[in-house]
């Protein structure tokens, strides 16, 4: 019997043992699922702001031909792309006013007592501008020159009320390239006011401005020339503004313009007034898709199913 015991007692340990083993350990590590990592993609860079408007110093006005004037300017994430268009805005200002066209304005400044070495010794720094203090800054020689317009105007018994706007726009955030547009309208006097836009393209990875020609590949300029006069010439027809391609360009020739933007659908080249029309026609636009630009333009301003057709159709000439 004390043998069938001892026996009876090495299963029960036996079995306890195994039974031990099979629990988990506490200290055990956590298998990982896929489900339990965390991918981490890389951040897309994109552009973001918005406008601010600019304090000039205009003065008050109550009667019912007041000149107006609005500029704004661009607050974003990419600082390098705020002073660009700052500095587009005042050649805008340039363009429209023509200053050195107006006589500049007598502004009388009163006179302030001069200080004594040791009250400009004492003096404290002047505090630093902010971007748009420097460009309100820059901007107001310009503001005086439209009032000096609206003045002449009105000392010539002219019943007008003029205007200028100047206002960017984010129209792509990025990827592949982030677009700013300037837009600008004014009224000068005259028969009618003018309006334009112009784009801006940037990479936002290299921090650069990008021109026509970096999309487009070596040697493929022609190319393009080509394509965008097909579509010049579609566009006539269809807005009925000659029957005769040869006829209408002698008033007014095509030519490939710089201002260009990328839609989802294809290249967007933008005309000024007067450019490629009369004025009747606005500001005209001409629109190339993207599968007439397989092999004219590089493969990575084109969306993905478009380059991997131009990939398949590279591989095939080999």
């Amino acid at each position: 019997m004390p043998k069938y015991n001892k026996i009876f007692g090495l299963s029960l340990l036996a079995t306890a043992i195994l039974l031990t083993a099979c629990q988990p350990r506490e200290k055990q590590a956590k298998e990982v699922t896929p489900a339990d990592t965390v991918q981490t993609q890389p951040e897309i860079a994109q552009l973001k702001g918005q406008t601010e408007k600019l304090n000039l110093d205009i003065p008050e006005c109550d009667g019912k031909n007041c000149p107006e004037i609005s500029i704004e300017r661009l607050n974003s994430n990419q600082p390098f792309i705020d002073q660009f268009i700052d500095q587009q805005i005042l050649a805008q200002l340039q363009s429209i006013l023509n200053a050195g066209a107006i006589v500049p304005a007598k502004v009388e400044v009163a006179s302030e007592p001069e200080a004594d070495e040791t009250s400009a010794s004492d003096a404290a720094p002047k505090p630093q501008l902010s971007a748009r203090q420097k460009l309100e800054k820059q901007a107001q020689p310009y503001m005086q020159t439209f009032l000096n317009l609206d003045k002449e105007l009105k000392d010539l018994s002219a019943n007008h009320s003029i205007s200028l706007m100047i206002k960017p726009k984010i129209l792509n955030p990025g990827a592949p390239l982030a677009t700013v547009v300037l837009n600008s309208t004014h009224y000068l006097g005259g028969a009618h006011g003018s309006t334009a836009q112009n784009y801006y393209n940037f990479d936002l990875d290299r921090k650069k401005l990008v021109k026509l020609d970096d999309i487009i590949l070596p040697n493929k300029k022609a190319q393009l020339e080509a394509k965008a006069h097909e579509v010049f010439k579609t566009w006539v027809i269809d807005s009925q503004l000659a029957t005769d391609i040869k006829e209408y360009e002698q008033a007014w020739k095509f030519k490939l313009t710089d201002n260009f933007f990328l839609t989802k659908d294809g290249l967007a080249l933008q005309y000024a007034e007067y450019e490629i029309g009369p004025y009747v026609v606005g500001l005209p636009r001409l629109n190339i898709p993207f599968s007439e630009l397989e092999g004219i333009i590089k493969p990575e301003y084109l969306p993905k199913s478009e380059q991997a057709a131009a990939s398949e159709a590279k591989a095939n000439a080999k």
